[in-house]
């Protein structure tokens, strides 16, 4: 079912001075692809502008909250708040999913409740809400619906296990990680990729996944295992 944004913006009390920009934040590239002859435009570019303002605030609340934390320490919680699976949980929350501007294809092959498409979607509020309101605004937004659902004590939200992987590489100076998107398969609305992970030319661990994101992390995950690495518990 799709919802109304007013309906958002009045439930987080959040009125956006540009509407516009609020519903680009909520149209998913498959509805633009169908309605080609209207002014839509998609949520990637926001989805980019917002991974990166989360990857600044979230970076400022690890800081201030954990002092004696190491910047590793810091690195690899920041990794845990803001992969994919965490943030997953963060638009459930709020309901994103049902305000989604979807294609036909995308509604009925359960597009709503897709993990890739839901942590996209909580990038591009993001970064929406930061051209419409400022950074401040982010940070507010941020200490109300996500903060507050962090682990106490620093522990990790999720594996990370891109970073578990860069820090076993760094650790014994093996050298530069490359990933790979390899293969891109299926429709539009279900596209899978496939990743790879090399080391100097020499494939670690390849995987698969419904965005590039997903299936570097279990690329990742298979290179760890691979070299016989565990994931660390914090």
């Amino acid at each position: 079912m799709h919802r109304n944004l007013k309906q958002l913006q009045s439930e987080l009390s959040l009125p956006f001075r540009s509407p516009d920009l609020l519903r680009q934040a909520f149209t998913h590239s498959s509805y633009v692809n169908e309605h080609r002859m209207g002014q839509h435009k998609d949520n990637e570019r926001l989805e980019f502008l917002g991974d990166a303002v989360l990857e600044l605030t979230v970076s400022e609340y690890l800081f201030d909250k954990y002092p004696d934390r190491s910047e590793g320490e810091l690195t690899k919680l920041r990794a845990s708040i803001v992969c994919e699976p965490s943030l997953v949980g963060f638009a459930e929350q709020l309901q994103f999913g049902s305000y989604v501007l979807l294609g036909k294809g995308e509604e009925l092959t359960g597009g709503r409740t897709r993990p890739a498409l839901l942590a996209d979607v909580f990038e591009s509020f993001i970064g929406a809400l930061y051209l419409d309101q400022g950074l401040e605004v982010v940070r507010t937004f941020l200490q109300k619906h996500m903060f507050p659902h962090l682990p106490e004590q620093g522990r990790l939200l999720t594996a990370d296990y891109k970073t578990l992987l860069q820090e076993h590489i760094q650790q014994h100076s093996l050298g530069p990680l490359e990933y790979r998107i390899v293969d891109e398969r299926g429709p539009a609305h279900e596209r899978e990729f496939v990743a790879e992970v090399y080391l100097q030319d020499q494939q670690l661990g390849q995987g698969a996944g419904r965005s590039k994101k997903e299936a570097e992390q279990h690329a990742a995950s298979e290179a760890l295992k691979q070299l016989n690495v565990k994931p660390l518990k914090s």
